[in-house]
């Protein structure tokens, strides 16, 4: 069984039922542990009401004799200020109320490269992976992308991972389970984990997008991935009348221009420019980070390429190829109609993306 869905930006944080929707299907996903249950999460930080939700399916799974293990991305407070000129906004989580559950945990060190999973194995039988943190943002005022799939094959390889993480709390020494193709009713899903196969990943979207025959759907905060901008650059040379389109977050890629032009990457500099003035991408004006509380930022992060999903934690960007991240490769059509279907009412609520002035000079 494949599940998917998306979370849209509700416009009110205070408007919960988006969220109370989420929490209650990860409790039912919980309550359906019978022995194990493991969690890799950048991000946790959940406040009651909708906290309680959460909470509660933890200590019940905890009662039944279910053992849980969460995995954290940690900074550590004095190193916070890291993040300052990244593109993630540093993590939430707070170790002291994960200490009040049930729980065993541990931190794995996100310096330099972010432990950036989203995602939690129940058994050896069902994963729940996708784009959102477990943040009232995340499930608010974010678009992020979420799986739920049934398999014991591709549970073992998850498990894999979070083994790698929690014995050696390493990023660098994750990430490195082969992609196997494994059956999922009629659907064929492979894993994918950086930074083991972080390189290989950007250069199979990439690969993937360069044999499109009818449509490509892409929904990513930034798009910095060299062989993925390559492939997406020569669609501007393209006939006017082949179906390709995406949306992302207008504040953060303005962000990535500017840090550009004062590396080496200036190369990167006319490829994005000439995905985004030559294709029809959207752009979300959200609140850019380190401006205000708020965090409505553009978040999913999926491709649809004809039959085909990527889908998960994996931005398509060089960070996204160096962090710990999972995304999941889908051969389904109904899956595909499902996610190109999000993207395309997702890049509808916002304008064209539009390319900043710095950019200007380093075209062709």
């Amino acid at each position: 069984m494949i599940d998917v869905f998306g979370l849209t930006d509700c416009g009110n944080e205070e408007d919960l039922s988006q969220a109370e929707m989420v929490a209650g299907r990860i409790a039912d996903f919980i309550g359906k542990a019978e022995r194990t249950l493991v969690l890799a999460l950048y991000d946790i930080r959940i406040p009651d009401p909708i906290g309680k939700i959460v909470a509660d399916a933890f200590r019940d799974a905890a009662a039944r004799g279910v053992k849980v293990r969460l995995a954290f991305n940690d900074v550590g407070d004095h190193e916070k200020g890291n993040f300052l000129t990244a593109i993630h906004p540093p993590p939430e989580t707070n170790p002291a109320i994960l200490a009040e559950l049930p729980i065993e945990t541990r931190g794995i060190r996100g310096i330099p490269d972010l432990m950036h999973h989203k995602y939690m194995v129940r058994d050896d039988a069902a994963v729940w992976t996708g784009s959102a943190n477990w943040s009232i943002y995340s499930w608010t005022r974010q678009e992020n992308v979420l799986a739920i799939v049934e398999s014991p094959e591709l549970a073992r390889e998850y498990l894999e991972n979070f083994e790698e993480l929690w014995t050696t709390g390493d990023v660098d020494r994750s990430g490195r389970g082969d992609p196997n193709p494994i059956k999922v009713g009629d659907s064929t899903i492979r894993a994918w984990f950086t930074p083991g196969h972080g390189e290989a990943l950007a250069q199979r979207i990439a690969t993937r997008l360069g044999t499109a025959k009818r449509c490509v759907r892409i929904a990513s905060p930034v798009l910095t991935s060299a062989p993925i901008l390559g492939t997406l650059a020569e669609f501007g040379d393209r006939p006017g009348d082949f179906d390709i389109s995406g949306v992302i977050d207008e504040p953060q890629t303005d962000r990535v221009f500017e840090q550009w032009a004062a590396t080496q990457s200036k190369w990167k500099i006319p490829l994005l420019a000439k995905v985004l003035g030559s294709l029809q991408f959207s752009g979300k004006n959200s609140v850019p980070w380190g401006t205000a509380e708020l965090r409505n930022f553009m978040h999913a992060k999926v491709t649809v390429v004809d039959d085909t999903v990527f889908m998960g934690s994996f931005n398509l960007s060089r960070s996204g190829e160096e962090n710990a991240e999972n995304m999941i490769e889908i051969e389904d059509a109904g899956v595909a109609r499902i996610m190109a279907g999000f993207i395309d009412e997702t890049r509808k609520k916002y304008p064209p993306s539009t390319v900043p002035e710095i950019a200007n000079k380093y075209r062709g």
